[in-house]
């Protein structure tokens, strides 16, 4: 009969550091479940900060080990920081790249290694979709917009000026087609009243000097603008600020980031909303979603995460703590 220690000891539960003596293994070591790859958008923004902060958090509540690298926003980094992470054989991909044209050879690349992934806001083939409900965020955006004009503007528009993200490819393409609708179902908008595209490139420099070039063009008075983010959504605003022509405008952008809360609590701001994503929840439901695909659980094609419209009255509500982390 093999003595308890031993046996014990063969089970895994217990350590031996000694002749005679033993430790519990979860006193030498947390085993790690699984190992996950992350490649980070890169881009310079809160939003790619919160999720990758709030991934790192989930992933070390699961005993999990995260290799995390960045894809700084270029598509030619992407695809070689897959290559990387295939050769480093991890579990599962986590993959958050916004170039939709160069999506499909990274997909083909995880799938050719047989390394399942999640694909965070831009789809890619093969992998499952984990971000926003880009439709309904925009539609939500464009109903706020239209609400405003009716009580602020008696519903009298003359421009609705876009600022798109054309790299992204058509998820984003369909929040901006949502916040058309929104304000469409709200307004009558009559036949004068045109709609300007600009894309934005998801960068406030560069929503920033196309929107500079734009005023220099249009004369309208009143300009509803519909934002694909919330960096562009504060270019548009400066630019507006820039020319002396504020008050022509009403802006609503996408995620409520941080410099975006701060705007939206300065006194007669012109960005009058956020949709907010909640990039800082993200982790917890992208490490959930990881272990059922370990688990060879049932996972639906797309996970969408929550939205709502944060405004100068309720920001405080939803973000209390942000003086918090300012001070801090």
């Amino acid at each position: 009969m093999f003595p308890p220690l031993y046996t014990l000891h063969q089970c895994g539960f217990l350590d031996k550091v000694g002749e005679n003596h033993y430790r519990l293994a979860s006193e030498m070591r947390r085993r790690r479940l699984y190992r996950i790859g992350y490649a980070a958008q890169g881009q310079d923004t809160s939003f790619d900060s919160d999720v990758r902060t709030s991934l790192v958090r989930a992933a070390e509540r699961e005993h999990i080990e995260l290799l995390v690298v960045d894809n700084r926003y270029q598509p030619k980094i992407a695809l070689r920081t897959a290559d990387y992470l295939i050769k480093e054989q991890v579990d599962l991909v986590i993959e958050f790249q916004t170039d939709e044209l160069i999506a499909p050879a990274i997909g083909s690349k995880y799938m050719q290694a047989d390394i399942p992934f999640i694909a965070i806001d831009i789809p890619h083939p093969g992998g499952t979709y984990c971000g926003a409900n880009n439709y309904q965020a925009g539609l939500l955006g464009g109903h706020y917009l239209g609400r405003w004009a009716k009580r602020s503007w008696y519903g009298e528009v003359d421009e609705v000026l876009l600022i798109e993200l054309h790299r992204a490819g058509s998820l984003p393409k369909a929040r901006i087609r949502g916040m058309i609708t929104g304000i469409g179902e709200v307004l009558r908008l009559t036949e004068r009243c045109r709609t300007v595209s600009i894309d934005g490139d998801g960068q406030f420099q560069t929503s920033l000097e196309r929107v500079r070039k734009h005023l220099r063009e249009s004369k309208s008075k009143r300009i509803l603008v519909g934002a694909a983010n919330d960096p562009t959504a504060l270019g548009a605003l400066r630019a507006f600020e820039e020319a002396g022509r504020a008050n022509e405008c009403a802006i609503v952008g996408n995620n409520a980031e941080p410099e975006a809360r701060v705007e939206l609590r300065t006194a007669n701001t012109r960005l009058i909303a956020s949709v907010a994503f909640f990039p800082e929840k993200y982790g917890d439901g992208l490490i959930r979603l990881a272990l059922d695909i370990l688990g060879r659980r049932a996972v639906p094609p797309a996970v969408f995460t929550g939205h709502q419209v944060i405004t100068p009255e309720n920001v405080d509500h939803f973000y209390p703590n942000d003086s918090l982390s300012i001070s801090a």
